[in-house]
């Protein structure tokens, strides 16, 4: 009978919502329980398990890093040697560690939950050796290894599984982040290793892709109009990201990189804004979000903006939401769809269906969104 492993890296994510632009090392942990972070890699890993079948053989990381969880579910659980009961005390070594005696018990698949330092760990020990599949849990997951939700990424482990080996693959990239880049204003990844992951393009989308160079005046252009329509009485939320700074550009306002930044009638109201921040700016004002999407994934929220949770974006209205992008980056996505994954399935469902996307100047595509 095929056997998945599962690791949970229990921290993962929790600098999102708090405006951090992650959560990795200690500081930053302590920083984001100060902010008033909580945990939520438990939960969505929880989701994805409830799509595997009952009875399915799962060898866990102890503890908070997996076995607990699993056992909240009818499945046939094996804790590990490695891993960690106290969540706030994992590390990157408990996941290698973890990671590791996976690959000596030959399991058929690793599912793991966490963002893209989690994937970087888990790749780092088996490489291609074991197919592996990300639960979407961090705050960053720029590599190819995740699936669009938590509950994609439990339907395609158990097709996976079902097909007792005879299910196919394919290479996706591992990557995060280049912090050196960031520093420097701009937003880029760096390539870290490649792993095997299943091959199902509608519930699983690609690495993050950099803007096409055919998109860059359309985009100029686009964010030019789209900021001077702006109503003087209405509090515009950027989210993160090279576009939403273009737009800021034709405001004349800086903007932060991979934060969440607000505006009102020309002037910055608000910098790298976290939940809280966001709900005390636009407690009763008119709002709306503006947000970009990941090329290469189609993510469009729930991706490196948690910071727009769910609670902000029912406070703002889910039709005060604009999106922006360039017209080939759209184009190339594959499956042609973007993706919602807020934490809120009920609110991922009213996200769901077709929103307009600002292309050029005076011109939208109708883009399908699905959770």
């Amino acid at each position: 009978m095929a056997r998945v492993g599962l690791i949970v890296n229990p921290i993962a994510g929790m600098g999102g919502r708090v405006g951090l632009k992650g959560t990795d090392g200690a500081d930053v942990l302590a920083r984001a329980l100060e902010l008033g972070a909580v945990p939520a890699a438990a939960e969505r890993a929880g989701r994805a398990l409830a799509r595997l079948a009952p009875g399915t053989t799962v060898l866990a990381a102890a503890g908070a890093m997996g076995a607990d969880v699993a056992r909240d579910h009818p499945l046939a659980v094996e804790p590990l040697s490695a891993g960690s009961g106290d969540g706030g005390g994992t590390s990157a070594a408990d996941t290698r560690a973890a990671a590791a005696e996976l690959l000596r018990r030959q399991v058929d698949l690793i599912l793991f939950a966490g963002g893209d330092g989690t994937a970087r760990d888990v790749n780092e020990v088996v490489g291609e050796l074991v197919p592996v599949l990300g639960i979407p849990t961090g705050v960053k997951m720029h590599s190819g290894v995740f699936a669009s939700t938590p509950e994609s990424a439990g339907e395609v482990a158990a097709a996976f599984l079902a097909a007792a080996g005879r299910a196919p693959l394919r290479q996706a990239d591992v990557m995060d982040v280049d912090e050196d880049a960031v520093r420097a204003g701009a937003i880029s990844t760096r390539l870290f290793g490649a792993a095997r992951v299943p091959d199902d393009r509608m519930r699983m989308p690609g690495a993050k892709a950099s803007p096409a160079p055919s998109d860059e005046a359309a985009l100029d252009a686009v964010c030019a109009t789209v900021s001077d329509a702006f109503d003087p009485r209405r509090i515009y939320v950027l989210g993160p990201g090279t576009t939403t700074r273009r737009l800021a550009r034709h405001l004349g306002l800086p903007k932060t990189l991979l934060g969440v930044d607000a505006v009102r009638a020309g002037r910055l109201v608000g910098a790298d804004l976290g939940e809280r921040e966001l709900l005390e700016l636009i407690d009763d004002e008119p709002a709306t979000v503006v947000v970009g999407v990941v090329g290469g994934q189609g993510a469009l929220l729930g991706r490196g903006n948690q910071q727009i949770s769910p609670a902000v974006l029912r406070r703002v209205g889910t039709e005060n939401i604009e999106v922006i992008a360039g017209l080939r980056k759209l184009l190339e996505l594959e499956p042609a769809v973007l993706h919602v994954d807020t934490g809120d399935p009920e609110l991922d469902r009213l996200l769901c269906g077709y929103r307009r996307v600002h292309v050029a100047p005076r011109r939208t595509l109708v883009c399908r969104v699905a959770a």
